[in-house]
C-alpha cells in the first residue's frame, strides 16, 4: 500500500509541475511575440488549424487556468496588491510567483528527510512554503498602509497652508510630497505618481481616485469624495481642506483616547499574573519567614 501511495503521489506531483511549468516552456520567445503583435489583425483567420495546434492551445489554456487558480500566475488583483505594497518593479512579481512555485517543492524535499510521518511533513512544509510569500505580501501591504495613514494629517495640513499661500492644488500637492519625502516617503511616492498621471493626461479626480484605490484607506476615500463635491458644486477648496483637516485631527485624537482607554483593560492581566505576585512576595515574604521561625520555636 505504501508503494501505491508513493506512486500516486509522484504522478500527482508530476502532473501539477507539468501544468505549472508548461506556459513557461511552451510560450513563444520575445522575438516571436513581437512578430505576432506586428502581423496580427482583426480579420477572421480562415486558415486551417491542425489538430496538433488545437491540442497545444487547449493544454496551454488549461495550464494557465490552473496557475491562475492556485495563485502562480499574474492577474490584476495580484498586481494591485503589489502596487499597494509599494513594489512597482517588474521583477518583484516574478520573484513572488517563483517563490510560490519553488516553496512547495522545497518543502516536499525537506519533508522527505524527516524519518517519522514523512507524508505529513511533506504536505505540511509544502503548504507552508506556498503560504509564506502571500503572508509576506499581506504584511507588506498592511505596513505601508499604516505608514501612509500616519502621514495623512500632516499632508492635509501642509496642503491647506500651500493652497492658502496661493498655490494651485496640483502644485501644492507636489510641494507637499517634496516636504514629506524624508519623514513619509510613501506619501511622496503617491503624490509624485498622481502628478505624473496628470501630466500624462489623466483627469485630476481620476488620478485621486486611483490613489484611493491603491491605498484603500478611508481617509483618502473621503478626501476624493470631498474633492469631487467641491469640483461639482464650486465650494472653495481651502475651506473644504481646512474642515477635513480638523476632522482628521479629531478622529486621530479620538483613536488615541480609545487606545488609552483599552490600555487599562489590557494591563489588568499582566498586573494580576506577574506584577502582584512579585509585590506580595517582596512585601509579605520576610513576614512569613519570621512567623514561620517564631511558630517553629
Amino acid at each position: 500500500m505504501e508503494i501505491v501511495f508513493y506512486i500516486a503521489l509522484s504522478i500527482t506531483v508530476c502532473c501539477v509541475v507539468t501544468l505549472i511549468a508548461a506556459p513557461w516552456f511552451l510560450r513563444p520567445s520575445r522575438e516571436e511575440r513581437r512578430i505576432l503583435e506586428v502581423v496580427s489583425s482583426e480579420r477572421p483567420d480562415k486558415r486551417r488549424i491542425g489538430s496538433k495546434e488545437v491540442v497545444k492551445e487547449r493544454f496551454l489554456a488549461t495550464a494557465r487556468a490552473f496557475r491562475a487558480r492556485i495563485g502562480l500566475s499574474e492577474d490584476e488583483k495580484l498586481r494591485q496588491r503589489f502596487v499597494s505594497a509599494g513594489l512597482k518593479k517588474g521583477n518583484a512579481l516574478d520573484v513572488y510567483v517563483t517563490a510560490r512555485f519553488i516553496g512547495p517543492l522545497a518543502g516536499i524535499i525537506g519533508g522527505s528527510f524527516i524519518p517519522g510521518n514523512t507524508a505529513f511533513w511533506c504536505l505540511a512544509l509544502a503548504g507552508l512554503g506556498y503560504l509564506l510569500p502571500d503572508i509576506w505580501l499581506t504584511r507588506s501591504v498592511k505596513k505601508r498602509r499604516k505608514r501612509i495613514q500616519k502621514g495623512i494629517p500632516d499632508a492635509i495640513d501642509l496642503l491647506v497652508i500651500c493652497v492658502e499661500a496661493g498655490l494651485g492644488l496640483d502644485q501644492a500637492m507636489l510641494r507637499v510630497g517634496q516636504e514629506l519625502a524624508v519623514s513619509y516617503p510613501e506619501m511622496n511616492e503617491e503624490f509624485t505618481q498622481i502628478n505624473l498621471e496628470q501630466k500624462a493626461g489623466k483627469p485630476r479626480l481620476d488620478a485621486w481616485q486611483g490613489l484611493a484605490d491603491r491605498t484603500q484607506l478611508p481617509e483618502f476615500v473621503a478626501l476624493v469624495t470631498m474633492l469631487q463635491q467641491t469640483d461639482r458644486f464650486g465650494t472653495p477648496i481651502v475651506r473644504a481642506l481646512s474642515r477635513y483637516s480638523e476632522e482628521i485631527r479629531m478622529g486621530r485624537r479620538q483613536h488615541a483616547e480609545e487606545a488609552a482607554a483599552k490600555t487599562k483593560i489590557k494591563i489588568l492581566f499582566p498586573l494580576v499574573l506577574f506584577i502582584f505576585p512579585c509585590i506580595f512576595l517582596v512585601l509579605l515574604g520576610p513576614a512569613i519567614i519570621q512567623l514561620a521561625e517564631t511558630f517553629g520555636h
